[in-house]
């Protein structure tokens, strides 16, 4: 299982072996890691929808929200609709991530047009299940199957050790690495850990050319190429929702912080810190 530290990089949370994946194998491995890391606030499951997962989130986290990875659900329509796939893809990892409803809509009828099949398995899945505009919570947006495979590649010769030894190899293996990013993240001296600085200088970068026009103290309007849209600073809030989804101003947020002369540091979420 995986989560992501405050400069994005993937950060290994638990481990187990098994001798099949099973209803009760992964029902034992979300009650070893409640006992552990307990209900969190805005916490959640992304999986692969296995059935026994699926069974386990519900009887061990029964309140918590449990989303299909949109990797492997994309996959899932690959095989079942190879024709449409190639055409539909990058539609669908747009939709998958889009901030407002008009531009879901949008791309939800271009998928209906191009193969209604695929709206109709898309759409029973449940929006919620694979959506950032649906989900109940902030869910996160890091492919993790990738490392899991080059952690499978980097453990090959330790796979013929006895299991007592295999295990130590990973616990040394994951040390090594939160070690050197933990390390890398205290020699951050931006504001923000790596990765969300530069989604912070991509905002600023595009807010170039924006126009801004002030109703109060916290309310703007701001005109991108013709667009407008309305930021609330004192609620933190944009009509794009981008602000408020990736917890970080948004390209018409960040405008609007550079015409009052304010920096932004206190409108992003403060897991992007490095001390976090």
């Amino acid at each position: 299982m995986y989560s992501t530290d405050f400069a994005g990089n993937i950060l290994p949370l638990a481990y187990g072996v098994i001798d099949s994946e099973n209803d009760k194998s992964w029902t034992w491995f979300f009650e070893q890691f409640k006992e552990a890391y307990g209900l969190r606030e805005s916490m959640c499951v992304v999986s692969d929808r296995h059935e026994s997962i699926i069974k386990a989130v519900f009887k061990v986290y029964p309140i918590v929200p449990h989303f299909a990875c949109i990797w492997h659900l994309w996959k899932n329509v690959y095989n079942k609709y190879r024709k449409s796939h190639k055409v539909l893809s990058g539609v669908y990892y747009a939709m998958a991530k889009a901030y407002t409803h008009d531009e879901f809509d949008m791309l939800m009828e271009k998928v209906e047009t191009v193969d209604i099949r695929v709206k109709d398995y898309l759409e029973l899945a449940g929006r919620e299940k694979w959506s950032r505009l649906y989900a109940p919570v902030n869910r996160a947006w890091t492919m993790t199957s990738n490392i899991a495979e080059s952690i499978n590649s980097a453990l090959v010769q330790a796979r013929e050790l006895p299991i007592f030894d295999f295990l130590e190899e990973v616990r040394i293996m994951f040390g090594r690495w939160n070690f050197t990013n933990r390390q890398n993240g205290s020699y951050t001296f931006t504001t923000l850990g790596k990765k969300f600085n530069e989604m912070l200088s991509i905002s600023e970068r595009k807010s170039a050319r924006m126009t801004v026009i002030p109703s109060t103290e916290y309310v703007h309007t701001v005109i991108d190429e013709g667009r407008r849209f309305i930021v609330c600073i004192e609620k933190k809030t944009c009509s794009c929702k981008e602000f408020q989804m990736e917890e970080i101003p948004c390209p018409h947020a960040w405008v609007v912080l550079k015409k009052k002369n304010l920096t932004a540091d206190n409108y992003f979420s403060k897991i992007y810190k490095p001390e976090m």
